[in-house]
């Protein structure tokens, strides 16, 4: 029993001597330290942590990938992709409206999931390939990743502050040691230098996860089945910051796995009108089909303006192409030659008349319509 209390009085009596002694540096050890560890700790983590490819299902199995590779016609290949597609929760597309098939890896690609060429994989929520961690950052590592920045910058903060005070010294020539000059005043030069490049940096990808973008996302918009959207995924600021860091904020500081979902899919934005004027017009439409007194199975019929939005002319009769569903953002409607809108009963809110375009419909006229050119077969 005696002998066990040696050592820890030991201690006690070096740490009482040291505090008595040196209280300053003793509290900067002990942040120093502090800050250090979580440096390594994250910076280990971003190294270490490989990144997440997607699962097995999203993979070609072997009669799809026989077809795939037999058929010669572009056409058929895109049918296959949206065939296995079906199956799976995927709602991005490419530029011209396919479904994102990566030819390496021979796998329809998740949501907001890439091809690395340097890890020769495709990884999920693919950010970007860091040479600083030598590692892919994505949907495995992001979190660890900005912590790694937010720690590095912590630590070149600390040393800086530190230093500052023996650099005035040094400066004013109140310190005797040369060789200690040359410490202090690299050691300030660069902490300073790492300091304002990480500050940059961090800046930034804090902007992107306010936004819950990636660094590719930002660079080209994500393409959904209406057209590229870069808030597609901007669920608000909380639940952005809640999509990398989780919901349980006593983790956010720690580089431990909190990140919610699995990285093959992931919340899209809610669409309304004010957000998006291509799904406003086509709700109204159905709506307007509903609101009908006689609406019958293949006939869509106008009696009067609505409350809302755009109206055929009166007595306008659709036949059995159905209702009207083109997405348009009308914003500026009439008959061709005609002198106004009121002459030909339509009715309008929304913004100014813009440029015209023209489309058709089943059997009426051919109209014009502002912002949008869509030729509809009748």
């Amino acid at each position: 029993g005696n002998e066990a209390m040696v050592p820890v009085c030991g201690f006690l009596l070096l740490f009482g001597f040291c505090k008595s002694a040196f209280p300053p540096l003793v509290a900067y050890l002990i942040v120093f330290h502090v800050i250090f560890v979580f440096f390594i700790w994250t910076y280990w983590k971003s190294v270490f942590t490989p990144p997440q490819q997607p699962d097995k299902k999203f993979h070609m199995s072997y009669s799809d990938k026989e077809r795939y590779e037999n058929e010669e016609r572009p056409e058929a290949q895109r049918q296959i992709l949206a065939e296995m597609a079906q199956k799976l929760p995927v709602y991005t597309r490419t530029g011209n409206g396919a479904i994102r098939f990566c030819d390496r890896c021979q796998l329809i690609k998740p949501d907001r999931c890439h091809h690395c060429s340097v890890c020769a994989m495709c990884v999920l929520k693919m950010d970007h390939h860091c040479p600083w961690v030598n590692n892919c950052i994505g949907f495995s590592n992001y979190k660890f990743f900005l912590l790694f920045l937010a720690y590095s910058l912590l630590y070149c903060m600390y040393i800086a502050a530190t230093v500052l005070k023996y650099f005035i010294k040094y400066w004013t020539g109140e310190l005797s040691s040369g060789r200690s000059k040359i410490h202090i005043f690299f050691l300030l030069f660069v902490a300073i230098m790492f300091f304002v490049s990480l500050m940059f940096l961090f800046g930034y990808h804090c902007l992107l996860v306010s936004q819950n973008r990636s660094t590719l996302e930002a660079f080209s918009a994500p393409v959904f089945l209406n057209g590229p959207d870069k808030n597609g995924f901007n669920l608000g600021f909380v639940q952005n910051l809640q999509q990398v860091f989780g919901e349980e904020k006593r983790l956010w500081l720690f580089p431990v796995v909190s990140s919610k979902g699995d990285g093959h899919s992931f919340p899209r934005r809610r669409l309304n009108e004010a957000q998006n004027p291509l799904l406003a017009n086509e709700e109204q439409w159905e709506d307007d089909r509903l609101e009908d007194d006689n609406p019958g199975e293949d006939a869509w019929t106008f009696p009067g303006p609505p409350s809302r939005g755009w109206w055929p002319p009166q007595g306008a009769t659709h036949g059995s192409c159905g209702p009207l569903k083109t997405s348009l953002v009308m914003a500026g409607l009439h008959w061709p030659g005609g002198d106004s809108q009121r002459d030909k009963g339509f009715r309008r809110m929304g913004k100014p008349v813009g440029k015209p375009h023209k489309f058709s419909v089943c059997g009426l006229d051919r109209l014009q319509v502002s912002s949008l050119s869509v030729e509809m077969e009748t």
